[in-house]
């Protein structure tokens, strides 16, 4: 599958910090794209590209897609989500959810109107109880996901 860099919002991007919210890879702006959804399917998907792990006890992370009236979307829980996962495990044990070539989501984005995307989307991971001290993901949109499947690195 090839995808547009414009249409990318994370390559291998690391997802390592401390719990909390934060601001993953890159945003698109929506200023000349509106009406994303309607019409002919956009996808999310997002893979691990690097296992996300824990050096101590297991925590979770959540990413969400969500967009803001700024580049700098807001962390604070004032941005517009319109996509959040379920909480994943992140562990360096076998319990760990998320190991290298995983897929987090391949999902279609919702049937919004164009006043309901702001003009920045972004990807939002939430790190909660404890330290992620590695990984890294790959998300982008894409209007394919039929023949879409996450590789471990080096491995395709």
């Amino acid at each position: 599958m090839i995808t547009d860099k414009l249409t990318t919002f994370c390559n291998g991007v690391s997802v390592a910090g401390a719990a909390g919210t934060a601001l993953i890879g890159d945003v698109i702006d929506l200023q000349n794209l509106r009406d994303l959804g309607p019409g002919t399917p956009v996808y999310l998907v997002m893979s691990c590209e690097t296992s996300i792990i824990t050096g101590g006890a297991a925590g979770t992370i959540t990413f969400k897609l969500a967009s803001d009236s700024t580049a700098a979307i807001a962390t604070d829980g004032s941005a517009t989500e319109h996509f959040v996962t379920g909480a994943f495990v992140t562990d360096d044990a076998a319990l760990n959810d998320l190991d290298a070539g995983s897929k987090i989501v391949a999902v279609q984005l919702p049937h919004e109107f164009a006043d309901t995307y702001e003009r920045y989307l972004g990807i939002l991971a939430v790190v909660g109880t404890t330290t992620v001290t590695a990984g890294a993901i790959d998300a982008f949109l894409t209007r394919d996901v039929s023949a879409w499947k996450a590789y471990a690195d080096a491995v395709n």
